[in-house]
């Protein structure tokens, strides 16, 4: 990664119990997919967030990388996209899995990942 990735990218993680949570931002491409997967493995982590709202660049490197963590992390991980990461997965066929929020989260709110619930049932499960 030359001096001017490096400006544009970083990825961040926290451990809190069993959660993990990841904070992803700039671009990932390439040259930084693997820093991002590398970054949500962690042998404790029994949940995962991945914070993607602030990624402004998401291609196919990312694309396989996000996927080596849904086979890592079955039922564990929620992702959290950008509008930009949002219409990839759109495009690329990936926009209804069940670990992607059901909508995008401005950054700065408080994190609560929405899936959509079962057909006839609320998406977050209330009444």
């Amino acid at each position: 990664m030359d001096q001017g990735q490096e400006q544009l990218f970083s990825a961040t993680s926290e451990l809190d119990g069993d959660h993990l949570s990841v904070t992803v931002t700039g671009e990932v491409d390439m040259a930084t997919a693997e820093h991002m997967y590398r970054a949500a493995i962690h042998e404790d982590a029994g949940r995962v967030t991945l914070d993607l709202r602030t990624v402004s660049f998401f291609d196919s490197a990312a694309i396989h990388a996000l996927l080596q963590l849904t086979d890592h992390y079955p039922q564990a991980l929620t992702v959290l996209p950008s509008r930009q990461v949002r219409r990839v997965l759109d495009i690329s066929g990936l926009g209804g899995q069940p670990w992607l929020a059901a909508e995008t989260i401005p950054t700065g709110s408080p994190v609560r990942a929405v899936r959509p619930g079962p057909v006839g049932e609320p998406a977050d499960g209330a009444r």
